[in-house]
């Protein structure tokens, strides 16, 4: 039932199509082909039914022209989606943050060629986790691996499936901030490797390479570092095609 009543509501969003209007969010090369082609598989499993693979299935209906009346900006459709209309009888669409960047690039690009489909199968991308990609030496997923790397139990739900794409092929530049590794000194000499979990002007808190949480004052360090490469290897020299597509659809599939 709340299936039917979201699809109903992606009618009341985009069915009335605003003529003479120019869509005003970005063109097809604005958005990310992993972002639409994650869209797709969101489409397929909560609109297809009724709107049909094109799109146009309802009648007076067509998703491929990219102009919908109620909201013509993607932060505006975002808003939308996500609150509602309640005059109409629109609820809230339960869709997490990745489901509506990819619901939204595929709207606007409906007719993008997914022939290369960068999103494999998630059931072979969690044995390229975890044995050739050697993930778990690293990162925790459900209860299982080290904490020394971000835990990506819910990576699929938090992070854009092209920003989880970027950081398996160029690891270093999606680092973010917080998550950079340190070295330590201390006051008696002894140097610590780890992961900075948080910083103020006063103390800093890690997590070591021994999975330890710890936290020093500043004042006390003979050193601080914080390095600018991520010990994450890249990627897209050591895995093909097909097992970085099935690596990144499984990691999409974690949803918490």
């Amino acid at each position: 039932m709340r299936r039917l009543v979201f699809l109903w509501c992606m009618v009341l969003v985009c069915g009335f199509l605003g003529v003479g209007e120019e869509a005003t969010g970005q063109t097809v090369g604005g958005y990310e082909r992993a972002d639409i082609e994650y869209g797709l598989t969101v489409y397929r499993s909560q609109c297809a039914i009724c709107h049909g693979e094109a799109g146009n299935a309802v009648p007076g209906v067509d998703f491929r022209t990219g102009q919908f009346r109620r909201a013509s900006s993607d932060r505006e459709i975002r808003a939308l989606l996500a609150t509602g209309i309640p005059e109409s009888g629109m609820p809230p669409a339960d869709l997490d943050a990745a489901e509506s960047v990819g619901i939204i690039a595929y709207l606007r690009n409906m007719n993008f060629d997914t022939g290369g489909v960068t999103l494999g199968d998630a059931s072979r991308g969690r044995l390229v986790f975890e044995g050739k990609g050697e993930c778990m030496r690293c990162h925790r997923v459900k209860g299982r691996g080290p904490r020394v790397a971000p835990e990506l139990t819910a990576i699929g739900r938090l992070r854009a499936p092209s920003t989880i794409q970027r950081s398996l092929l160029n690891p270093t530049a999606s680092m973010r901030p917080i998550n950079r590794p340190v070295e330590l000194v201390t006051a008696d000499g002894s140097r610590i490797s780890g992961r900075r979990l948080n910083e103020d002007s006063y103390t800093v808190q890690i997590i070591d390479d021994e999975e330890r949480l710890r936290s020093f004052d500043k004042v006390d360090l003979r050193e601080f570092t914080v390095l600018t490469e991520s010990p994450m290897p890249s990627y897209a020299d050591q895995l093909s095609a097909q097992e970085l597509a099935d690596l990144l659809a499984y990691l999409v599939s974690l949803k918490g």
